[in-house]
């Protein structure tokens, strides 16, 4: 006789887990009655249907499709023993909710079939994250994991809920569990409580828990600091160790993890970090995987607020037999292998000293820009000059602040990289708005009117272009205390695993977000403004191909032609240009390519140059037309729109 299971019995080779009761036939949305069907035989549950299927098998595998899609199987409050035989049928009532199926099998209990889709796997493991939250649902955080693996390993969202959640769960037993072993199939979690400590070593061992006992050379010696375990009161010494059968939670990035990972969590809000007595783990057997001249061990720890592994504040110690990490925080660890090509090394040089030297170039030249404005402005100069050099600022501000990235991640303090990474941001929005900016003058000089006086234009375009990123950057601010956007950040070279601490944003999301739309819209409305500004070109030529004669309209004037065609171009280069740079630089966020670096580099030292090459035209060229002016006066020639 098959007896039912309590909600947190899930894996058991002498019972029914999961009570594996489908035998659908089609289901639609709403509510509706079927029949449930299961065969069991040699220790597998299996029931086969129409839309799909579910097996229970006796090494503890649980494997639920529906539809060809994978899904999580759930039953809850069968309190009565309702099967006695290999084969039974009940009828069920079905509710379908978007992707949820509910079965709810009179009179014995509930069971619920959720898909393996991001929203309805991270809205169930959220379900688990409450107060009284303890083994049984940390059992089922794991098989959730397992049901959608596929999702796991695709899912970045997904695993970030679930190790916030697990992490959860995790305090909440050692909050009420007593000093000792908690072994589950996919985790195992050792206890520890220190309130007694008298010891005068520098370090005290722990043990760490093994999932099996063919494990026993993988688990590290993990020695616990005596001077920050004093740190913490004595009522609060309470330590945890988890070990894990699985580590594929914790691979956001293709990382090659060669040791099992190693969770220490200190009870509550009690922190072990900036420990002048570093943790130290000593990992064994790792003799199969050394090191080459493309790889290297390493030791590392993950960091749960950025998900990414990081080294800062560890130490690796390398022999022929083990691997020493020695680090000064506690959170979970592991020794992975960092693969390099060849030649990054050399890449990574090279390209450090294209980006140093291009922006200081391209700093140079706008800086120039500036100078060489300041000196020859005068009130008949036209708009698109005042333009160009806004558009010049811009960059020498986001050029200097480049450079100042580094720096300030190597002060540690955080006021100062704030502070750098949102100037720089500042600037790197500047440089797209007055990148738009060029596009509607050309639009409102070209286009939509002629001889037309706007009063304080200038003004107006500074208050757009310097304003609008201030407003955005002051909002992103603002927010600090609900969301830190600004701060350190490592950044990634392409294809391996070498890293670099900066000052920039801190959020993926918002970087792509606020960045890559605020660009991109920039960049369509550029576009659409040279095609617009094409087509009229294309108008006044052949306005001034079929009236030859002087005194005709505007448009068959052949200087406005000339003109209109330079200031398209000028518009056009810079497009070109700053998208071009940009748009490779947002495709090459993150692990990128090597050509994608170079060109970005490239392109990036040409824009101060190009554009000084711009304004140094513009000059010449407005200093001809003064010369000219001073001496013809001529009252025919079409009006430049200016203002106050």
């Amino acid at each position: 006789m098959v007896k039912s299971l309590s909600n947190h019995t899930f894996r058991g080779s002498a019972m029914v887990p999961l009570l594996l009761l489908l035998l659908l036939h089609e289901t639609h949305a709403g509510y509706k009655e079927t029949q449930v069907c299961v065969n069991t035989s040699s220790a597998t549950i299996t029931t086969t249907i129409t839309s799909g299927s579910i097996i229970d098998n006796k090494d503890n595998a649980v494997t639920c499709q529906k539809d060809g899609f994978p899904c999580v199987f759930i039953c809850t409050n069968f309190d009565n023993t309702w099967f006695n035989g290999s084969y039974f049928c009940l009828h069920t009532n079905v509710t379908d909710d978007a992707g949820k199926f509910e079965y709810n099998i009179k009179p014995y209990g509930t069971c619920t079939l959720h898909l393996c889709e991001n929203g309805i796997i991270q809205k169930l493991i959220k379900s688990y994250e409450s107060s009284d939250a303890q083994q049984k649902e940390l059992m089922l955080l794991f098989y959730i994991r397992n049901s959608c693996e596929e999702l796991f390993r695709k899912s970045s969202d997904v695993k970030k809920v679930f190790i916030n959640v697990e992490r959860h769960i995790i305090h909440n037993i050692m909050n009420i569990f007593q000093p000792g072993t908690i072994n589950m199939i996919d985790l195992s979690l050792n206890v520890g409580n220190y309130t007694a400590l008298y010891s005068t070593d520098p370090w005290i061992q722990t043990e760490a828990p093994q999932l099996l006992p063919q494990s026993e050379t993988f688990v590290p010696e993990v020695w616990l600091p005596v001077t920050g375990l004093h740190n913490i009161p004595s009522e609060k010494r309470i330590i945890g160790l988890v070990s894990y059968r699985n580590n594929n939670q914790f691979q956001f990035d293709q990382e090659q993890i060669l040791s099992m990972v190693i969770r220490i969590e200190a009870l509550g809000e009690q922190h072990l970090h900036d420990l002048t007595t570093p943790i130290k783990m000593i990992f064994r057997n790792i003799s199969d995987n050394k090191e080459d001249n493309t790889s290297r061990i390493e030791c590392r720890y993950f960091d749960e607020h950025y998900f990414v592994w990081k080294t800062d504040g560890c130490e690796t110690t390398v022999n022929e037999t083990n691997v020493t990490c020695s680090c000064n925080h506690a959170t979970p660890f592991a020794i992975l292998m960092i693969r390099d090509q060849p030649i990054s090394a050399v890449h990574w040089k090279i390209l450090s000293h294209i980006s140093y030297v291009g922006c200081a170039l391209s700093a140079f030249f706008t800086s120039l820009s500036i100078v060489v404005y300041v000196f020859i402005r005068n009130p008949q100069m036209e708009f698109s000059v005042s333009i160009h050099v806004s558009l010049s600022g811009a960059l020498f501000l986001l050029n200097t602040t480049f450079m100042l990235t580094e720096w300030g991640a190597k002060l540690n303090i955080d006021w100062v990289c704030v502070c750098v990474a949102s100037l720089m941001h500042y600037s790197l929005l500047s440089c797209f708005t007055w990148m738009a900016i060029e596009a509607l003058h050309l639009y409102l000089l070209l286009i939509k009117v002629f001889n037309t006086y706007y009063k304080h234009y200038l003004v107006k375009l500074s208050l757009a272009g310097w304003g609008i990123p201030g407003v955005i950057v002051a909002v992103s601010l603002a927010v600090k205390d609900f969301k830190q956007f600004y701060g350190l950040t490592e950044m990634t070279i392409a294809n391996s695993n070498n890293t670099n601490a900066i000052c920039w944003i801190t959020d993926d999301s918002f970087f792509y977000s606020l960045n890559l739309v605020y660009f991109t819209m920039i960049f369509i409305f550029n576009t659409g403004i040279l095609l617009t500004v094409a087509s009229s070109i294309c108008k006044m030529k052949q306005t001034f191909r079929s009236k030859p004669k002087p005194g005709g309209r505007a448009w068959g004037d052949p200087e406005k032609l000339r003109a209109s065609c330079r200031n398209a171009l000028t518009v056009l280069g810079l497009t070109c240009l700053m998208g071009t740079t940009w748009g490779l630089a947002f495709l090459g966020s993150g692990y990128v390519n090597y050509p994608i670096l170079y060109l970005f580099c490239i392109f990036n030292s040409l824009q101060g140059f190009f554009i000084f090459l711009w304004i140094c035209l513009s000059v010449d060229k407005q200093r001809k037309k003064n010369m000219e002016d001073r001496q013809i006066s001529s009252p025919g020639k079409t009006v430049v729109m200016k203002s106050e």
